[in-house]
């Protein structure tokens, strides 16, 4: 979609063919999903996911998946400054970047008893503010979201497309989530509820798809 943001920072990727690199993220979206929703089985069923901690580690392990043979950083927080074409917004100074998600998995882990609509609306938003990688931070944005919301609602979401894949084709209302979010925040202020109306929408959304094929 020419409306896409794209992140731009060094060091170079590893493959230069546009459709072979299409090839490989496709590929790796699918590896990416599938780690995800193993994380998610393995916490679910619990009561409510209050064994649950949302970790670096986890955070890493799941970008890898998305850029593993595309990009050197594949598993790493960036090492440079990050721009995201289409955006005011500038990604803090890599420096800070850990020390920040930490205090992003603090705030998640802290606050387990908030709803899972607002922790995942709050991932989505901060992760994107941080942008701690070199590359893939939506992707990988949106389906920590996605493990978040699913762990805390205690369930493997049934249904299909997925929030993750909604958000992915029409971006539109994600990227002015994200822009009122950041206002919010500079005024340090945590705002995100038109990203909290937006999961709202694609949750039920997703949800009555799941409904719609059992009824078939």
């Amino acid at each position: 979609m020419s409306g896409d943001r794209h992140s731009r920072a060094d060091p170079v990727e590893l493959i230069t063919d546009p459709e072979e690199k299409a090839r490989r993220e496709a590929e790796n979206g699918v590896r990416q999903f599938k780690e995800a929703l193993g994380i998610i089985r393995a916490n679910i069923k619990t009561g409510d996911g209050s064994q649950f901690k949302l970790t670096q580690a986890l955070l890493l392990r799941l970008q890898q998946k998305a850029l593993d043979g595309i990009h050197p950083l594949a598993g790493t927080y960036r090492n440079t400054p990050v721009y995201i074409d289409k955006s005011n917004h500038i990604p803090p100074p890599h420096t800070d970047v850990p020390d920040l998600v930490s205090d992003m998995c603090g705030y998640v882990n802290n606050n387990w008893h908030m709803s899972a609509i607002h922790l995942a609306a709050y991932i989505l938003w901060r992760m994107n503010w941080i942008h701690p990688f070199a590359d893939g931070n939506g992707r990988t944005a949106r389906v920590v979201s996605y493990v978040v919301l699913s762990v805390k609602l205690d369930s493997l979401l049934p249904g299909t497309p997925t929030i993750p894949d909604l958000i992915a084709a029409d971006k539109a209302p994600y990227y002015s989530a994200l822009e009122g979010a950041d206002d919010s925040w500079k005024r340090e202020i945590v705002a995100v509820a038109d990203m909290e109306a937006m999961l709202e929408g694609m949750l039920a959304q997703q949800l009555l798809s799941a409904t719609q094929e059992a009824s078939l």
